[in-house]
């Protein structure tokens, strides 16, 4: 018997060189070119690059000196996250406007769950109208697989890409998956790759012969996981995208509180914290709330739409300048608080446009820090309050 969870119709969506192409369409000259997105010195690294440049070996996260060498000829730009921004978020308007349930799971890439739609439209051909829609209404370049689940769908977009399509029914997924390399696996990074190849496992068929007990021992419980993504079994629901998407912080004062001093350092605080939990969890947040409730229960908030981001410095200056905004009744306060919204899964890389790495390297020392010792471990001087 097919459960309901095996009978799924799940499409993922990504966008083809996300920040190159944003780049090509306000500068079509840059069309077959090789193309690097990041810091515009050699101190710096590669966020994405263009296919062009990605035959020369070029891939993200290479150190921009080594990228440079590899192909001479290639055009270094330095990203404009908040035009990713917006363009991200003029896709998932798009798919918005048209799916019945969607997951925007990082800033370019969508799941769709349309199970049931064959018996109106047809899954593949409304997967390939609203593809179309996206790139006539964006001119953004797009990828899709349709499968039975996440795992099959994300391989299935892979090996669509540049701006393809690739169905992969329940009968097609073991012959579709098993001639492809472990790495085309989600959740296999290069550390677990190096491990299995050592294991003398290249294939996923390779891997979904390894008894799932031999991969727990290995691997631990995310060996149990890989082992079943080898296999084809991916439960995992397509989550609704304005369930559990933002996090936030409230402090009440025990004595109500006009110090406009004391409310901003809170605010630093309170972003301080919630920007550790943003990069604990390796999300961004594009979306920022602040909110104040007066001493006569009056409650006001005020938010502002952001470039994706998990950093600190950022968070904390937007946040301020909206309390700046929203406090003009200098009365009483006996609430504050702040949410981060709009939250996608990606790394911080993605904001690394600076010409030197310093600032990612420092907040990974300040995290791990924290990780080991406890999130009051090592904070800002203009966190701490009185």
């Amino acid at each position: 018997m097919i459960s309901i969870s095996e009978n799924r119709t799940i499409v993922h969506l990504d966008l083809d060189s996300f920040f190159v192409s944003v780049e090509r369409l306000t500068n079509n000259k840059l069309n077959g070119l090789p193309i690097i997105i990041g810091g515009t010195s050699g101190r710096g690294v590669v966020s994405s690059c263009s296919y062009e440049a990605r035959s020369f070996g070029i891939h993200s996260a290479m150190p921009m000196k080594m990228a440079q060498r590899l192909c001479k000829d290639a055009i270094i730009i330095r990203g404009d996250m908040d035009n990713y921004s917006k363009y991200s978020r003029l896709v998932t308007d798009v798919i918005a406007d048209n799916a019945p349930l969607y997951e925007k799971a990082s800033i370019d890439e969508h799941y769709l769950d349309i199970t049931g739609m064959d018996k109106f439209f047809g899954s593949y051909k409304w997967s390939h109208e609203l593809r179309q829609r996206i790139i006539k209404e964006t001119g953004l370049p797009i990828s899709f697989g349709l499968s039975v689940n996440k795992t099959v769908a994300k391989i299935a977009t892979g090996e669509a890409k540049p701006n393809g399509e690739l169905q992969v029914s329940q009968g097609e997924i073991k012959p579709f998956m098993f001639p492809l390399s472990i790495q085309k696996i989600p959740m296999i990074g290069q550390k677990t790759y190096h491990l299995l190849r050592s294991m003398g496992v290249a294939t996923i068929e390779t891997l979904s012969r390894i008894p799932p007990e031999m991969m727990t021992q290995v691997l631990g419980k995310s060996g149990t996981i890989i082992w079943k993504k080898a296999n084809g079994i991916d439960h995992t629901p397509v989550e609704t995208y304005s369930e559990r998407k933002s996090m936030s912080s409230e402090h009440t004062f025990q004595k109500d509180t006009i110090d406009v001093k004391r409310l901003r350092l809170l605010i630093i605080s309170m972003v301080e914290k919630l920007a550790f939990q943003l990069r604990k969890k390796q999300k961004l947040t594009g979306l920022i709330t602040v909110k104040i409730r007066y001493s006569n229960f009056d409650t006001h908030t005020q938010q502002k739409q952001i470039p994706y981001t998990s950093f600190d410095h950022i968070l904390m200056d937007i946040a301020t300048e909206i309390f700046d905004k929203l406090y003009n009744r200098r009365m009483l306060i006996r609430l504050i608080g702040v949410k981060l919204g709009d939250l996608v899964y990606g790394v911080q890389q993605l904001n690394l446009f600076e010409d030197t790495p310093e600032m990612i390297h420092l907040y990974q020392a300040m995290d791990q820090v924290r990780i080991k010792y406890g999130k009051y471990a090592i904070q800002r001087a203009s966190s701490l309050r009185p």
